[in-house]
């Protein structure tokens, strides 16, 4: 369980945390929603331990991580832009974390991740023949190889579309249930939080706003910047809402 208590971070008299304390259960999906500007990203840095906190604990299974380094955390995160290697191939940037820690992973994992990402045919193609959803999925394998106790996505479908980025969704889904992987995402697409998280977190100004589960988002909105922000956006792809559960979104 990653638990976060009273979790404040300036970047000098700028606020941009404050006083964030949440739950996060083994296994769960939690996207972090909110505007531009709404400490998104610097809360996924903070978990990281690339940013250190201004004040507040952060807990990971019980254990303070407050002045636990980054790389002695064992989390890991999928870049927006995927942060791929440009000189290695597909199959060279998989297996790239393994040259120093080759016991994360045995090969048969690696080729049990590659299965699952449908990515053997891809594999040894240069990083700029493929497409951006092979990117994604290459990205998340070797992020995967290395075993991380967390993974952090940031805003992991920005750049995918249709298809592609339905498939993906799917993918994050299918890895979280299947390795029970705690799941943290990034993103300012309202749609993708409620349609891919057990639970959205939405920010505005550095404060919680809701933490809730996606339906009591959309029929419980904790007050009017939720259905500004989240009702009156989703009202634009209604029909794919009324997909997703099955219901109608209250006025």
């Amino acid at each position: 369980m990653l638990e976060l208590k009273n979790v404040s971070k300036s970047f000098g008299s700028n606020v941009v945390l404050k006083d964030i304390s949440l739950q996060i259960d083994t296994g769960e999906i939690v996207s972090i929603l909110g505007p531009s500007g709404c400490g998104k990203t610097t809360l996924l840095n903070v978990i990281l331990g690339l940013t250190d906190l201004t004040s507040g604990q952060i807990f990971f299974d019980g254990e303070s991580l407050s002045n636990v380094p980054m790389k002695k955390r064992g989390f890991n995160i999928v870049f927006q832009d995927f942060a791929l290697f440009p000189n290695l191939n597909a199959y060279e940037n998989i297996v790239y974390g393994l040259r120093n820690n080759p016991q994360a992973s045995t090969m048969q994992e690696v080729r049990d991740l590659i299965d699952l990402l449908d990515l053997e045919k891809h594999l040894n193609k240069r990083i700029d023949e493929l497409s951006g959803g092979q990117k994604q999925r290459v990205a998340i394998a070797r992020t995967l190889v290395m075993k991380p106790r967390l993974l952090l996505l940031d805003e992991p479908l920005s750049a995918l579309d249709g298809m592609i980025k339905e498939s993906i969704k799917a993918r994050i889904k299918q890895i979280a249930r299947q390795f029970n992987l705690t799941t943290v995402i990034v993103t300012h697409d309202p749609e993708e939080a409620l349609s891919l998280s057990d639970k959205v977190l939405i920010l505005n100004g550095g404060l919680i706003s809701q933490y809730a589960d996606p339906l009591s988002i959309v029929h419980k909105p904790a007050n009017t910047f939720i259905k500004d922000f989240i009702l009156r956006q989703l009202t634009i792809k209604r029909d794919n809402i009324f997909r997703l559960f099955n219901t109608e979104i209250a006025a």
